[in-house]
């Protein structure tokens, strides 16, 4: 090989190593795929074992079209509530089922009146600590109609309450669940 050759070789491995290197200072972190404008919300089968108020439907909606993992467990609880008056917050902490989702729990802050298609109801914040929870944060959302309760228990795997709340209501007021919550509390 002539020196000319060798010269042509080494200046073209020069070139590739500070293409490459230069690509490495220039490059974009990779792109992520964005959160969808409306989260999709996957049925899956109710993880928890049997109790008096059976089995409920739970829905998973994963961190990419969420923000964070979350995991959200239905329940009707007929003649479960008090009929006359509007839920309030002790009765979202009596009749909630963050007790399926482990650890202990605490309230964040005082919970506020929702409505879900034509029924009202509360919703209220918690934290989870301890061991056997899964994630740290969850939603307990409350409605009724008459004495007949519609429960709903989001886990959520980070981000804020709030965020995740809009996201929750959204989606029980839908038409899977109005069809179910029919169906459940003979509507």
């Amino acid at each position: 090989m002539s020196k000319s050759h060798m010269f042509a070789i080494a200046v073209a491995v020069v070139i590739m190593v500070a293409i490459r290197g230069s690509m490495g200072l220039l490059a974009v972190e990779p792109q992520r795929s964005a959160p969808h404008s409306r989260p999709v919300w996957a049925e899956v089968a109710w993880p928890f074992p049997l109790d008096q108020w059976g089995r409920g439907r739970a829905f998973r909606c994963a961190a990419v079209d969420c923000g964070s993992e979350v995991h959200l467990y239905l329940r009707a609880k007929i003649g479960f509530c008090n009929c006359a008056s509007a839920i309030d917050d002790d009765e979202v902490d009596r009749i909630g089922d963050l007790d399926l989702v482990g650890g202990s729990h605490a309230a964040v802050g005082p919970g506020r009146a929702v409505a879900v298609h034509s029924m009202s109801g509360r919703s209220r914040g918690y934290t989870i600590d301890g061991r056997g929870a899964r994630e740290r944060r969850a939603l307990t959302i409350a409605f009724h109609d008459r004495c007949d309760m519609i429960v709903a228990t989001a886990t959520i795997g980070g981000g804020e309450l709030a965020a995740h709340e809009d996201a929750v209501l959204a989606f029980l007021g839908g038409d899977l669940v109005r069809r179910w919550a029919q169906a459940e509390l003979g509507l």
